[in-house]
């Protein structure tokens, strides 16, 4: 269940973001319109109306990523459950070589060998998989991190972008058209540079309940 949860957190992360781009775009061609005088209050509104949309796409996005966040901290939990499943089953671990090593000596006692031998079994067969799991969830929570930066990274750019939009409202927008294409340029390379690590995260994810519904 947690594992479909944030799987659905990073798909509506990655629809916001996909937004956020689409404005964009729409910006520029706004911001082309004053080419005729008598659409500049026009340009003004539409600008402002971006605006408020890319305002409130950045609301949105930050209340994903505090979900993400938490989400992050309820991984690092089970990590920390896992661990200490682990030790307790090398403890015992432990102990059943010890009981191993004291059967050795009676011949008597063979049949308790045997049964203890297959526990034995057991206990690493299942302490095998709880490294398994352990390793996807460290994995799990190194791409969780790689993304939660790169999304860090694209706020920043937006809120530079929505700062030269409040600046384009009080100069010219022809002066800064430029400026805007190469900012576009730079958000659509973040955003690219963002979608292997998510892909590789909604991957391990499936993977990981594929594992839970069939093993667990």
């Amino acid at each position: 269940m947690l594992l479909l949860l944030l799987l659905l957190l990073l798909l509506l992360l990655l629809l916001i973001l996909l937004l956020l781009l689409l404005l964009v775009p729409l910006q520029l061609i706004v911001l082309l319109l004053p080419l005729m005088q008598q659409l500049l209050l026009l340009q003004q509104q539409l600008l402002l109306i971006l605006l408020f949309l890319q305002l409130l796409l950045l609301r949105l996005l930050l209340l994903l990523l505090l979900l993400l966040l938490l989400q992050l901290l309820l991984l690092l939990q089970l990590i920390l459950l896992l661990l200490l499943l682990q030790l307790l089953l090398l403890l015992l671990l432990l102990l059943l070589l010890l009981l191993l090593l004291l059967l050795l000596l009676p011949l008597l006692l063979l049949l308790l060998l045997l049964l203890l031998l297959l526990l034995l079994l057991l206990l690493l067969l299942l302490l095998l998989l709880l490294l398994l799991l352990l390793l996807l969830l460290l994995l799990l929570l190194l791409l969780l991190l790689l993304l939660l930066l790169l999304v860090l990274l694209l706020l920043l750019l937006l809120l530079l972008l929505i700062v030269l939009q409040l600046l384009l409202l009080l100069l010219h927008p022809l002066l800064l058209t430029q400026l805007l294409l190469l900012l576009l340029l730079l958000l659509l390379l973040l955003f690219l540079l963002m979608l292997l690590p998510l892909l590789l995260l909604i991957l391990l994810l499936l993977l990981l309940h594929c594992y839970f519904f069939y093993c667990c």
